[in-house]
């Protein structure tokens, strides 16, 4: 009985160092102005959409992806589902300044970033968040703001930016 219970404390322990080395990597979080530093940051996606009648989508982009600190928006509109690029009503781009780009960064920080996963659930209306960093290997970009208030004031900035108050 005794070889039995040392076969199966074996088995337990193999088990538990397979999950901690497998299991733990996949839950991997990131922390803006921790792991993630300005210098890293390429790409932020905030982007809301919806099928409701009328259909809604918004996105906004802060890129610095070429050298070049820009911020993008692009609202579509219409009367079909999904909003494609020739339903775009409202857009532009804009060259940002050091102080802005500071700004922005000073919103995400204290955001984690987890693994892109499938979610079979789909749907929702957003925001959808994305970070795309130096770092990210191609896995690590789904963004959450620290808190609401620094998302609310994000948002604020977006609107700013794109001269809507």
């Amino acid at each position: 009985m005794f070889k039995y219970i040392g076969g199966i404390c074996a088995v337990a322990l193999l088990a538990g160092a397979f999950f901690i080395t497998t299991g733990c990597a996949a839950n991997k979080t990131f922390t803006v102005g921790k792991d993630i530093q300005l210098k890293d940051v390429q790409e932020f996606y905030f982007t809301e959409s919806a099928s409701t009648n009328p259909p809604y989508y918004q996105r906004y982009l802060f890129s610095n992806k070429t050298g070049k600190q820009e911020f993008y928006h692009e609202k579509r509109e219409g009367n079909e589902w999904p909003l494609r690029e020739k339903h775009i009503t409202v857009h532009g781009t804009i060259a940002l300044t050091d102080k802005q780009w500071q700004l922005f960064f000073d919103l995400i920080k204290d955001g984690e970033v987890t693994k892109r996963v499938e979610d079979p659930r789909g749907g929702g209306r957003g925001p959808w968040l994305y970070l795309y960093w130096s770092k990210d290997k191609g896995k690590y970009q789904v963004f959450k703001f620290a808190n609401l208030q620094k998302q609310k004031d994000f948002e604020a900035l977006c609107l700013a930016l794109k001269g809507t108050k």
